[in-house]
């Protein structure tokens, strides 16, 4: 018998970073358990990866014109999707730095992106994650983070679980 394909969604995330290097983070309740995440989401069919991160980021935060830096991490989740279209998603992060003036204010209203179980964004800093103790996407976060603010991007994205 032959494994079954998996139904993998090809997304994008982008790591808002702002100059007090503090992370925008969006939290996601689901069905079964909350989670804290970078924005972003989904490639539509036609788009370019940059072109779907743009888009998410003024949809979800309302970040216009962004300045995308370079990937730092890949992510494959597998998970039901509660909509049965998909059973994981595959993401790239990228760092997109902010002055530490931005605020939040996303185009999409929040009965929109209630629907798509975002109920809230905060800026976080590695320490207040740790002392929070808050289940993020990925589960590493804050020693991703800590990484990145003691040794800059990593040359080439690493390969995060969970």
């Amino acid at each position: 018998m032959s494994e079954p394909v998996l139904r993998i969604r090809e997304a994008v995330r982008g790591l808002v970073v702002d100059s007090d290097d503090r992370v925008l983070l969006v939290r996601f309740d689901f069905p079964t358990r909350t989670v804290w995440a970078v924005p972003g989401g989904g490639i539509d069919a036609g788009e370019t990866a940059e072109d779907a991160l743009r888009r998410e980021l003024i949809e979800e935060v309302g970040l216009v014109d962004p300045d995308i830096g370079p990937p730092l991490w890949d992510r494959l989740h597998v998970f039901p999707f509660i909509n049965g279209l998909f059973d994981g998603q595959h993401e790239r992060c990228h760092l997109v730095r902010v002055d530490a003036t931005f605020e939040p204010a996303p185009a999409f209203s929040w009965e929109q992106l209630n629907a798509e179980y975002i109920m809230a964004m905060q800026w976080w800093s590695a320490a207040e994650l740790r002392a929070a103790g808050v289940i993020t996407a990925p589960r590493s976060m804050v020693d991703l983070l800590d990484d990145l603010f003691a040794n800059g991007p990593p040359a080439e994205p690493v390969s995060v679980g969970e």
